[in-house]
């Protein structure tokens, strides 16, 4: 049993939460709200920046534009996925068209693009739609990789 900490979906505190208890249904100290919704986040270019550094959950990300007939494609199977891989991984969502910055800064060069996030940095990256089974088999795979 370990403590981790683990960012709000809803106001981005980070709480600390034992190990042991990811999958009791946790709430955040501050807001009072479940930890785990079993859907993606969205986030801004600061949210993420805190995601990223304070999660000690591995984080994946979809970046995403509304104009993008794939990506609202994938959306549902991302969503799937977010049931699938909570508590164990934070599913996230940055809309590139609002964060340009942030997209640039990570040279994502097409979307729909999966980035898989652990410790702080970038550990995988997938470009291209993919069903709900495909993306959550692919992050498993990439976190066998993650030493714990």
């Amino acid at each position: 049993m370990s403590l981790l900490h683990v960012v709000c979906p809803h106001c981005h505190t980070t709480n600390r939460v034992e190990s042991d208890d990811l999958a009791s249904a946790p709430d955040c100290g501050s807001c009072h709200k479940a930890l785990f919704t079993g859907a993606p986040v969205n986030l801004s270019a600061t949210e993420f920046e805190r995601h990223i550094a304070r999660n000690q959950l591995p984080v994946l990300v979809d970046f995403w534009a509304p104009w993008c007939g794939p990506c609202r494609m994938m959306a549902p199977a991302f969503e799937q996925a977010a049931r699938e891989l909570e508590p164990r991984v934070r599913l996230a969502k940055v809309n590139t068209e609002e964060a340009q910055g942030l997209g640039a800064r990570l040279n994502i060069r097409s979307i729909p693009t999966l980035a898989l996030f652990a410790g702080g940095r970038e550990i995988a990256r997938q470009a291209g739609a993919m069903g709900a089974a495909d993306i959550v088999r692919w992050t498993q795979a990439q976190l066998v990789r993650v030493p714990a």
